[in-house]
Order: structure tokens, then sequence, then C-alpha cells
């Protein structure tokens, strides 16, 4: 199988067969002609189209075979034709995206149709709430009705992303702690900032991504402490500094392999929100050199294989 998806994906996205291959569980898309992301207001960097033709092109020879789009916090009311638009994208054999996690909110009026909606999708892996806007108390995921949302992805066979403060990450492990029976992965490393972990810059008072050193491997060892927890080893790029190195993200994504074990690691690219640090390219190089020194096994985990499982991609 591992073969078979090597070689078709060296043929069509160009290549090297001795690459490990790389399932990409990060991908944003949006074409503004058809989505609404009123977000973007704040994001002029990232206000244009950014379709599947332009993902093509910035993996393109880097090992990317297959990919699982991520939700792209559109307007609630477009969130219909989000997963409209995206089946179709999966349905299409020349592109790689083969899953989707999708917007919802757990806990609203709509929830319960809109599982029902995803669990009916072959394509549908899970949904996720972005949990780190200020407007969030660090709390909101442990409110009765959103603990019972995301107990209702579980028993229907979905997962829930979490991405939250780097500083609510025990709020993260007590919800994941609530739902035993539903797979919860955490996006960005935990949202860490790579320079405070590496003790090399940072800013902890920033109050979206800020939080101390400590704070950070505390928090992580409390959600890795859950065993429904999978670990993304994603975003961290985003919040690079200028000039930076794969020895400034090594930090951060080593305390993630070592805590979360090699079964509960997947890879995430964050395309195209990592361009605020780097090009995609960049953040994938770094990474192969990062993890360079690991067992050939733990690679194959953490590039494609706990993907392929996590995600049940046929």
């Amino acid at each position: 199988m591992v073969y078979r998806l090597a070689l078709s994906a060296a043929v069509r996205y160009g290549w090297r067969m001795d690459q490990i291959p790389i399932v990409d569980t990060h991908q944003h898309l949006w074409d503004l002609d058809l989505l609404d992301l009123p977000w973007l207001e704040e994001a002029p960097q990232l206000a244009r189209n950014h379709r599947i033709d332009h993902y093509l092109r910035e993996v393109a020879g880097h090992g990317v075979a297959r990919a699982v789009y991520m939700e792209v916090d559109v307007a609630p009311s477009e969130r219909p034709r989000e997963r409209e638009v995206i089946t179709a994208l999966c349905r299409d054999p020349e592109a790689p995206t083969c899953g989707a996690v999708f917007g919802a909110t757990p806990g609203s009026v709509e929830f319960p149709a809109t599982v029902e909606a995803l669990a009916a999708n072959p394509f549908a892996k899970g949904a996720r709430l972005v949990l780190h806007p200020p407007n969030l108390p660090a709390d909101h995921c442990l409110q009765d009705a959103f603990v019972n949302g995301v107990r209702l992805l579980g028993a229907n066979g979905l997962m829930f992303d979490i991405c939250i403060r780097p500083t609510a990450l025990p709020e993260a492990a007590e919800l994941a702690s609530r739902c035993p029976g539903t797979t919860l992965i955490l996006d960005h490393c935990g949202n860490a900032d790579p320079h405070i972990v590496a003790g090399n810059g940072g800013n902890p008072g920033e109050p979206t991504y800020g939080h101390t050193r400590e704070q950070w491997l505390e928090g992580m060892q409390a959600v890795a402490a859950q065993p429904n927890v999978v670990c993304k080893i994603s975003g961290i790029v985003a919040r690079a500094a200028a000039g930076w190195s794969a020895a400034d993200l090594a930090p951060a994504v080593n305390h993630c392999i070592d805590t979360f074990g090699e079964d509960r690691i997947v890879f995430g690219s964050d395309w195209p929100v990592c361009t605020f640090g780097a090009p995609l390219r960049e953040w994938i190089t770094a990474l192969r050199e990062i993890i360079s020194t690991r067992p050939d096994r733990l690679q194959h985990k953490l590039l494609h294989e706990n993907a392929t499982r996590i995600y049940q991609l046929a």
C-alpha cells in the first residue's frame, strides 16, 4: 500500500521515490469567489485565493502524497457551501485531498444536524471550532453543551480538532478526559511559540499565543496524558521570527514527539497560514531535517502512517 501510494504520488506530483511520503493533515484552501472568510480583513497577506492548483505548486517535489482539508473559518451560514465545495474536491481523482475536517460549533442548536451531515459524508473526518479568539473565555470548551457536542462527534465516528490558546492547554486536557469516546487532534503543537520553547526569544505576554516555557511544557504533558489525543506537528513555523532555522523549531517538535509518542503524532502543513513564517517547502525541509536522526519507523509514522490510520484514509 505504501509503495503504491508513493509511486502514484511520485508520478503525479513529481517527487523522488527515496523520500518518505507525506500525508498533510492540515491543508487550508479557499476560493473567494465561492466562500466568504470574514477574518481575512485582519490578515491582508492571505486575502487572495488559495486553491488546489496553488497548493500543488507549493508542494511539488516535496513528497506530499495526500492531504486532509482543514476548515477555514468561513461565515457560519456558508458552512454547508464549504462542505459542498470540498466534498467535490475530494471526489476529484487528480487532487491529493481525500478527507476533510469541517467547521462546526459544538453545543449550538444546529450542531446535531451538522453531525448527521458529516456522518453521512464519506470524506468527512471530523469538525473544528477555533477556540483561541479573544472573545472566547478559556473554559468555553468545558461548558456542558460543548462537551456533549464533542461526545456526539465520537459517537458518530468523527474527531474534533482542538485549536486552543497555549495557556488553555489544561482545558484541552479536561475536555479530552470528559470525552473518552472521541479522538481529539491537538492543532499546531498546542500553538507553541517555538522561540519561547527554545529559550531564544518570543513574547510571553502576547494576548493570544503568549505563554511561558513552563506553561507550555506542563500543558502539553497534561494533554498527552489523555490517550484519546493526537498531536499535530504543525503551525509553529507561522510564528517563527525572520532568519529562523530548523534548530529554532526542533525543541518544540521534539518535545511533542517525545511526549505523545510515535503513534500519536501527525504532520500538518497549515498552508497558507504557514507563509507568515516561511514557504511551505521550507517548513517541510526543516521538519525532515529535525527528524532525520529519528528511527525510520518513527519518521514513517509521523509523516504518513499515523494519519492514514487515524483519519481512516482509503
